[in-house]
């Protein structure tokens, strides 16, 4: 859907909404309007709506921005949460492993499932 402009308080609303990322009753409080104005809104009128449902983006946007520029100020948390997210692909990635001290003498098929069992209800 093509988005129109807005106008009047619904337009106030969308530039608090984005300039508060997201937050309804900070911007509604901005605006000067009822939280339940703005959801009124929301369902009566679909292309504000659609304009809301933008929103979420661009504090994405705002959040991926500033994290790029904690990573070029050479902050180190910043650069291992982007490469544990981004660079799973190249091998950054977290992994566990379990080693299981126990050894399991020659038993039975029906032995080691029942021991298996026992194991995994402890």
């Amino acid at each position: 859907m093509k988005k129109k402009p807005l106008r009047g308080k619904k337009k106030l609303m969308i530039e608090a909404l984005k300039s508060e990322l997201g937050v309804v009753t900070t911007a509604c409080q901005a605006v000067g309007i009822d939280r339940s104005t703005h959801y009124a809104w929301m369902i009566k009128d679909p292309n504000y709506k659609a304009w809301v449902e933008d929103i979420p983006d661009l504090v994405l946007d705002f959040a991926e921005n500033a994290l790029l520029k904690k990573m070029r100020a050479g902050d180190t948390r910043s650069i291992i949460f982007y490469l544990k997210t981004k660079g799973k692909s190249r091998g950054f990635i977290e992994r566990q492993e379990i080693e299981i001290a126990e050894t399991i003498p020659s038993l039975t098929q029906e032995e080691r499932e029942a021991k298996i069992k026992r194991l995994l209800k402890k």
